[in-house]
């Protein structure tokens, strides 16, 4: 059987977990998966698909193509569409050539961090940070029951695409500084990067707050400023984005659980630890 081929792709993607995520999902699923890394600079994502062969299955996407990937895709499922970000790309040879449908299973990643650390219902949500992932978290949090929402960031005039897509998902969006206290909430979510320094401070702590700065050698920056039972490590919501991906990758749908789910859900787990004990770098959401 020759093997089906497949690639995280992003700029930089050395640091990916991905290859042993999904390299675990094959082996325990009995699939021929050729999975890699692909470097692909900016605005180069449609070109990169374009040349791809027959043998090609799919493809995660990360930082920076989200966006473009979910503008060549021809098909969309609605959280890519209410998003506008696609993290997962399926090939397959169609009429007039190559068609590309594309998925967010990062909404349901996020969702399922939280259900796994117990909670699965959230009346209120804070989000500290902007960028993609703050928008995937925005959705999440609307998914889980979420319709009060704080936002902190660094520039709070840069959340013209939050406040839109607040509006559309109705939540009542709150905007406010880096340095401001943040109310107390069901359900937050920091996508702050690794190279931000910030620790902003919860007049209430959150009932769970997922780090998306997974792998920092010294914890999560929130160590010491909230108990450690309320954080969530951003690598459950790695996992849980993956386990969608394969279902796409090796059943065409999202909603289909894989044969043995709990199974290969453990072993992409256990090839997650390994990974990421020896990647020796911080990394984020965004950065899958």
């Amino acid at each position: 059987m020759t093997a089906r081929r497949l690639a995280v792709v992003g700029w930089p993607v050395d640091h990916s977990l991905s290859p042993a995520l999904h390299g675990a999902a094959a082996r325990a699923l009995g699939l021929e998966w050729d999975y890699r890394r692909c470097a692909v600079p900016p605005g180069e994502l449609a070109g990169f698909v374009g040349a791809l062969g027959a043998e090609w299955l799919g493809l995660s996407v990360t930082a920076p193509h989200k966006h473009d990937a979910a503008a060549i895709a021809v098909e969309l499922d609605a959280l890519a569409r209410v998003t506008g970000t696609a993290n997962t790309l399926l090939l397959a040879d169609g009429v007039g050539g190559r068609a590309v449908r594309g998925w967010n299973t990062d909404v349901g990643g996020i969702v399922r961090a939280f259900a796994d650390a117990g909670l699965e219902e959230a009346r209120s949500g804070a989000i500290v940070g902007a960028g993609a992932t703050a928008q995937t978290s925005l959705v999440a949090l609307a998914a889980m029951g979420a319709r009060r929402v704080t936002v902190a960031l660094r520039s709070p005039a840069k959340a013209e695409r939050l406040r839109e897509l607040a509006e559309s998902l109705r939540i009542a969006l709150h905007v406010q500084g880096l340095d401001e206290p943040l109310p107390g909430v069901d359900a937050a979510v920091s996508t702050l990067p690794a190279a931000a320094e910030a620790v902003p401070a919860f007049a209430t702590p959150p009932s769970r707050l997922l780090d998306a700065d997974y792998a920092r050698p010294d914890g999560s920056r929130f160590l010491g400023a909230l108990p450690a039972a309320t954080i969530i490590d951003g690598r459950e919501m790695l996992l849980g984005q993956a386990v969608l991906q394969a279902r796409i990758f090796a059943l065409g749908a999202v909603e289909s659980p894989l044969p043995d789910e709990p199974r290969v859900a453990a072993a992409m787990r256990a090839a997650l630890a390994d990974g990421a004990n020896g990647a020796g770098a911080s990394q984020s959401l965004e950065e899958s």
